[in-house]
């Protein structure tokens, strides 16, 4: 179980850097409207992920059971993880932009439901944790309780470091230059391309058994 955890939290750690949409509303929610605006803002992600996890759980179940019969499902899941690492590698996102605009207690709810929408309108996330699934799945035997384990510690860590991120909205915003935001997209891109890539290839190697 120790070691579980110990593999979940890495991964939670470089979900919370992944760039997209809701990195840059966060760090945008957190410098320009408080750290309170930014934590509801997140709670809301966070639901959306959770749905996507046991969405994701539950229809990959069969995929699961079947995965050491059927080494073709690691080509499915490394084609995943190189279709949304190229997404992310070259996909453009807009520069964080200064708002004047002021929150009150009336608007916690709505930016609850702005952070959820804006992760659970993204199919990609829901991809993202189908190959998550895929690939973690047989290494943790399938065991319900010790996936349960896995991706509680794996939302826990991520949380964790969103909330290092919303402190220190303002000096990382000011650090997000383009050029350095297109540098950090190359090289998670880049990772989750070379992750597919392997997937890809144990597959394929599998079937040649």
């Amino acid at each position: 179980m120790f070691s579980d955890i110990q593999a979940a939290i890495p991964l939670g750690f470089f979900l919370s850097f992944m760039i997209g949409p809701v990195f840059f509303v966060l760090l945008e929610t957190a410098a320009l409207k408080g750290f309170k605006a930014a934590l509801v803002f997140d709670l809301g992600v966070i639901l959306a992920d959770i749905i996507f996890i046991s969405a994701a759980y539950f229809s990959s179940i069969q995929l699961l059971e079947n995965l050491k019969n059927q080494p073709g499902i690691y080509v499915f899941g490394g084609l995943i993880l190189f279709i949304y690492g190229t997404t992310i590698a070259f996909k453009k996102e807009p520069p964080l932009t200064e708002s004047s605009v002021k929150i009150t207690k009336s608007y916690y709810i709505g930016l609850f439901v702005k952070g959820f929408l804006l992760n659970f309108i993204n199919i990609g996330v829901l991809v993202f944790w189908l190959g998550v699934i895929i690939i973690v799945g047989p290494n943790l035997n399938n065991d319900p309780q010790r996936m349960t384990l896995f991706f509680s510690t794996m939302i826990g860590a991520y949380f964790v470091t969103d909330l290092i991120k919303i402190i220190l909205a303002k000096q990382l915003k000011t650090k997000l230059t383009p050029n350095r935001v297109h540098y950090v997209k190359k090289i998670i891109g880049a990772i989750l391309i070379l992750s597919g890539f392997i997937l890809c290839v144990k597959g394929f190697y599998q079937n040649l058994l």
